[in-house]
């Protein structure tokens, strides 16, 4: 009787990837964009950034903390360049500020200016804080599956639901069969023009998950222009309070 449930037991062990891999390929599109955006998010997350914008005649570097509660809480602390240091973003919701120490100000960043370049990079004010959720604000089309550099991936195209307060016109990801990391994303406008091309890469351990670290972000037909997102620290879950995220701690955060 031992010896059967052992040989029981181990055929089970034997049979669990195949039966993960029968569960993965049964997954909807909506299914695999909210175990992505599970991931990408968490409940919560602390960390620091550095973003290198890459221009052919420049190069810019820039260092950064940042905060997130959920889908709807994101601060973002500048600390370098010195011209830039202190610099905070917060996202509560659907509404943008932005605190500059120079001059003593909060500024409310309206909806219209959600596309516009953030510090000069090519990521925009939406991609900063997330403003639109892909789980959400868009329909979900499972394409198929390709291989991109190397890795397996779930082809899905989102395109976004008439209500929803979104930039682009249509985004096809690309997320792997094995992490479900976003690990490479193309931007269409309205006209259905290809804008940018978003690459991940250097897996590692963060916290208590492996994510992509390094995600470049290319616009199309921009010879030799790119921003690099870094990702030095992060933590997931830390239980941040919601008060966290108000424009009083703008001015306080360090």
């Amino acid at each position: 009787m031992k010896n059967k449930k052992m040989k029981t037991l181990l055929l089970t062990l034997l049979m669990l990837p195949a039966l993960q891999g029968l569960y993965a390929q049964g997954l909807s599109a909506d299914e695999i964009i909210k175990k992505t955006d599970d991931k990408t998010r968490g409940l919560s997350s602390q960390g620091t950034m550095t973003m290198t914008v890459i221009r052919p005649d420049w190069t810019r570097t820039i260092t950064m903390k940042s905060w997130s509660k959920g889908k709807d809480y994101s601060l973002v602390l500048i600390t370098a360049p010195a011209k830039d240091k202190g610099q905070v973003f917060l996202k509560i919701k659907t509404e943008m500020w932005n605190w500059v120490p120079s001059i003593d100000k909060t500024i409310k960043i309206p909806p219209s200016m959600m596309l516009q370049s953030w510090m000069g990079s090519d990521f925009t004010n939406d991609d900063l804080v997330k403003q639109s959720s892909i789980v959400v604000d868009y329909t979900h089309k499972l394409l198929g599956k390709e291989k991109v550099r190397d890795m397996e991936c779930y082809k899905i195209e989102m395109i976004p639901l008439p209500e929803a307060a979104v930039v682009w016109g249509r985004v096809i990801m690309w997320i792997t069969v094995n992490g479900f990391d976003q690990w490479m994303t193309e931007y269409y406008d309205e006209d259905n023009k290809l804008v940018n091309v978003g690459n991940s890469y250097d897996i590692k351990h963060m916290g208590d998950r492996d994510i992509p670290t390094r995600i470049e972000l290319e616009p199309k037909n921009k010879q030799g222009q790119k921003t690099v997102m870094k990702i030095d620290e992060m933590k997931f879950n830390t239980g941040i309070d919601e008060s966290f995220f108000s424009q009083q701690n703008m001015k306080k955060i360090k």
